[in-house]
């Protein structure tokens, strides 16, 4: 099986890249948290040497502090997404690649995701491709203000789309039969 959903394209290598690799059983979920923010911020910090700031002139140092910004979040919710939705049952490794292009920087990350978890996502995604990330962000800060409980905030993506204005695109793979293994791909595409 084979889906693909939203803004999703299959592309060939670029030359610039970087890719960081995890192996989901190696260290539990909760000794990893804090790796998320230290991956990110490396991420960010790495694809800065590429946007030279002029010291003499504010507007491309603060254009270098907006992306590089944007890169560490994007990272990190990603890979955090990446973590928490993993299936635990799998040894399928998570990885976060993060490709320059002259216009655009294209995030991907994959990992697994339990089978029987598969539907619900791919209904959250289809509600997230017809709605108006606005509208469902501020839904969102309402339902989590009204729930106590709730300890996924579920804001990651909508602040994607609707604060960096991000393309957001899903492919579902099963790369194993037998026990199921499927294996899914967000790609975030943010234009420079």
């Amino acid at each position: 099986m084979i889906q693909i959903l939203g803004d999703f394209i299959e592309r060939p290598a670029s030359q610039e890249y970087l890719i960081i690799g995890f192996s989901p059983s190696l260290i539990p979920l909760k000794q990893r948290w804090r790796n998320n923010g230290l991956s990110a911020d490396f991420m960010a910090d790495y694809l800065t040497t590429f946007f030279p700031g002029n010291e003499d002139d504010p507007s491309t140092i603060e254009r270098q502090a907006e992306i590089k910004s944007a890169v560490s979040y994007i990272a990190n919710e990603l890979l955090e997404n990446a973590m928490k939705f993993n299936d635990e049952t799998s040894e399928y490794p998570i990885d976060i690649k993060l490709h320059l292009e002259r216009d655009r920087l294209i995030f991907s990350v994959a990992n697994s995701i339990p089978p029987q978890a598969v539907g619900k996502f791919q209904a959250y995604i289809q509600q997230l491709l017809a709605s108006e990330p606005g509208e469902l962000y501020i839904q969102q800060l309402e339902k989590n203000a009204a729930d106590d409980n709730s300890t996924d905030s579920g804001l990651g993506l909508l602040t994607m789309l609707s604060d960096y204005t991000a393309k957001i695109g899903w492919k579902f793979n099963t790369v194993q039969k037998d026990p199921e293994v499927i294996a899914v791909t967000t790609m975030v595409q943010l234009r420079v």
